[in-house]
């Protein structure tokens, strides 16, 4: 795959199918762009009813021509696919760009072309990049398929689902400046190659630093995670996924269900892959260009050198916002600083130079390089109006400015650590401002954006140490147990685990669950306390047709005494049979009463996109109403179990409340793990529900557990 890729990218030769002398014909357009630009391989006009085109030789078809051609333009209608892919077989031609729409999106007639056309692609072993892009161009080749106009070569490639959305960047980097891209592809309709794909070879190409990913849908999330959390360990992936997931179309069954299709899905799982999520639109360009050119830090401590108090408050301010901490520079450091900066300035972080490098800029560097050696501090930012000396003080600071600018460019090499600057001065493009960026080191108007590109390479080094640190948990399979439950449950042609079948599978996976006890008649309610003890119990109705027992008064709590047991059997019962006279009424469930704590909800889904997927978070009101859940795809590394309990915005309800003792969070990954494995090592039970389970500081109490199998076990 990557080599038709290749050939594509970074073809030597190029055919263009539907070439034309007509100027407003995209066929015209094509060569003269590469023209143009120019590209130095070779072109070949491929028209019937032309023997030349703008100076070149014509050709009747691909057949015709004598070399070898590394990639197709196709200028002509839809239904022409299917004869020209088989003609590019013939001469082993690895790849075609499509521009052409007319497929599914017509309907009838046009799924058809699409398979026909996909059809002849494997059949003759061509990779087809869209149907219905706008094109592709690698600007380090000048191979420009696109048409865009005065686009700087860089080190940013962009993946698109959108045409515009690539004009948006291309644009906003033209007016910014010190911003260039490697390549581009507009996907189309991905009936061939896939975004995974795409990814890959980003992730090889030497020329791209941080590839850009404005994704619509996919059509294999799966393959994308996995491709994505490879490439991550080489470079940072940014992702905007726009619009909301249409994965997970989960009937609302349980909590798990109807919350799996929340776009907090997507995104939770594209940041396991090791992705930066965007979330922002006018925000992409920002981050891909610092995370293209940072060097990537040990840690997070933040350093601030500021030539004015205000721009230093607004980063402090934003750093906490963005929980980035601002370090506490040593001793040695401070002593320092104060010995080249006025008595007025200020030595500790954020530290302010107090004017002590207006009429010398050349103190900026030295400030920031006694900074960087500091063992405290990770990352530092260069804040307020670096780069305008010259034109706010005296126009003789210029070639002092100039030569600081490049003394700081060869600090992140030196020091291993990545400088970032925000100045007033940005948009008006001084030399010292271009000098850095021409260097490689980004810089802002204002500090949020400036801020928000070191929370995502913070949080983008932290994500490539956890991948790579803490290994996916994949279980051997299914164990002997588990089997059996299993097979019970199929031979019964049911799609729903009675609650105690669950609890069983559960504990078959050396899951801790509490003594339970089915009870198919009133007889049997006499050994409940020999089996279960003298504890208040909890009774409850066990069908299969009867999903929220509450609503069917099939639960009672709390009953203690041998006459209350009897009691709430027989109400239970009539209740239920009131309900639904029809319903399988398999009998009552007693359990002891779990002790008090933090209620909270493990499920997992087979989601459409993306395959199993946990959800954790608070239960209660967390989940009905705010919706406080976090996720992650399976399988996962305890470390994603840990952050999925810490991403919750009410976390710090487990750390205990108003003298309450803290959960047992390492009690609550060791089930969050084995409820992977069961999901895992069934994959055709297609939801799980443990809600509530109790969260206690000496372990977890499951109080609930529910589980759906695929149609009757397929």
């Amino acid at each position: 795959m990557s080599n038709a890729l290749d050939s594509i990218f970074k073809a030597q030769s190029i055919a263009v199918i539907g070439a034309s002398n007509d100027p407003s014909k995209r066929g015209n357009q094509a060569i003269r762009k590469l023209r143009a630009d120019g590209y130095t391989g070779r072109i070949y006009p491929i028209n019937p009813k032309s023997s030349e085109i703008l100076g070149l030789k014509a050709y009747t078809s691909v057949l015709d021509v004598e070399d070898r051609i590394d990639v197709v333009l196709v200028c002509t209608p839809a239904k022409t696919l299917p004869a020209i892919l088989e003609q590019c077989g013939q001469k082993n031609i690895p790849g075609a760009v499509v521009l052409a729409a007319g497929f599914a999106e017509i309907g009838a007639e046009g799924e058809a072309i699409a398979e026909a056309t996909l059809a002849a692609a494997r059949q003759h072993n061509v990779r087809v990049v869209g149907p219905n892009t706008n094109g592709v161009f690698n600007l380090h080749n000048k191979m420009n398929m696109v048409g865009v106009q005065d686009v700087e070569p860089g080190n940013i490639g962009i993946c698109s689902q959108s045409g515009n959305m690539m004009l948006a960047f291309v644009t906003e980097a033209k007016r910014r400046g010190g911003v260039g891209f490697s390549s581009y592809v507009g996907v189309g309709n991905q009936l061939d190659v896939n975004l995974a794909e795409y990814l890959r070879y980003f992730g090889d190409d030497e020329d791209t630093k941080a590839p850009v990913f404005y994704v619509e849908g996919f059509q294999d999330g799966r393959a994308f995670l996995n491709t994505c959390r490879d490439v991550t360990q080489k470079k940072p992936v940014v992702v905007y996924k726009s619009g909301r997931t249409e994965a997970g179309q989960v009937a609302a069954s349980s909590h798990t269900g109807s919350l799996a299709s929340s776009f907090d899905l997507t995104r939770g799982l594209l940041k396991q892959a090791g992705a930066t999520v965007v979330e922002q639109s006018d925000k992409i360009l920002s981050i891909a260009e610092g995370l293209s050119k940072l060097t990537v830090p040990k840690g997070g401590r933040v350093a601030i050198l500021a030539d004015g108090g205000g721009h230093a408050t607004v980063t402090v301010d934003a750093l906490v916002d963005a929980g980035v901490e601002l370090t506490e520079l040593s001793t040695e450091t401070i002593g320092k600083l104060r010995s080249v900066l006025p008595s007025a300035a200020s030595c500790v972080n954020p530290v302010d130079v107090a004017g002590g490098t207006d009429d010398d800029p050349s103190v900026s560097a030295d400030c920031a390089e006694i900074i960087l050696a500091d063992e405290n501090v990770d990352i530092l930012m260069i804040i307020g109006m670096y780069g305008g000396f010259a034109a706010r003080f005296n126009p003789a600071l210029l070639d002092n400015e100039v030569e600081t600018s490049q003394r700081l460019a060869t600090l992140p090499e030196k020091y291993g650590k990545p400088l970032i600057v925000q100045s007033v001065y940005n948009t008006l493009r001084p030399k010292p401002i271009e000098v850095l960026k021409e260097a490689g080191v980004p810089v802002f108007v204002w500090p949020e954006p400036a801020v928000r590109c070191v929370a995502e390479l913070i949080d983008y080094a932290h994500a490539k140490r956890r991948n790579a640190t803490s290994p996916l948990e994949i279980p051997d399979g299914p164990t002997v147990a588990g089997k059996a439950i299993l097979e019970k449950i199929t031979a019964d042609n049911r799609d729903a685990f009675y609650e105690h079948e669950a609890k069983d599978l559960l504990r078959a996976y050396d899951v801790s669950v509490p003594g339970q006890m089915l009870v198919r008649t009133e007889d049997e309610l006499e050994k409940v306390r020999e089996v279960l003890g003298d504890a208040p119990m909890a009774m409850k109705i066990v069908s299969q047709d009867i999903l929220h027992k509450s609503d069917a008064g099939g639960v009672k709590l709390k009953i203690t005494g041998e006459s209350s047991l009897h009691d709430a059997f027989r109400e239970i019962m009539a209740n239920a049979r009131t309900y639904d006279p029809e319903a399988d009424l398999h009998g009552v469930l007693v359990a002891p009463m779990a002790q008090s704590g933090v209620e909270i909800i493990i499920g997992v889904v087979h989601d459409a996109m993306f395959g199993p997927v946990m959800m954790f978070g608070l239960g209660g009101i967390f989940v009905e109403v705010l919706k406080d859940v976090s996720f992650r795809a399976l399988p996962m590394s305890r470390a994603d179990a840990r952050e999925m309990i810490a991403e919750i915005q009410s976390s710090k309800i487990l750390d205990g409340v108003r003298g309450g003792l803290p959960a047992d969070k390492e009690a609550l990954v060791d089930l969050m793990m084995k409820v992977s494995h069961l999901a895992l090592a069934h994959p055709e039970i297609k939801e799980i529900d443990l809600n509530p389970v109790i969260l206690r500081s000496d372990g977890y109490a499951i109080v609930d557990a529910r589980m759906i199998l695929n149609s009757k076990g397929h």
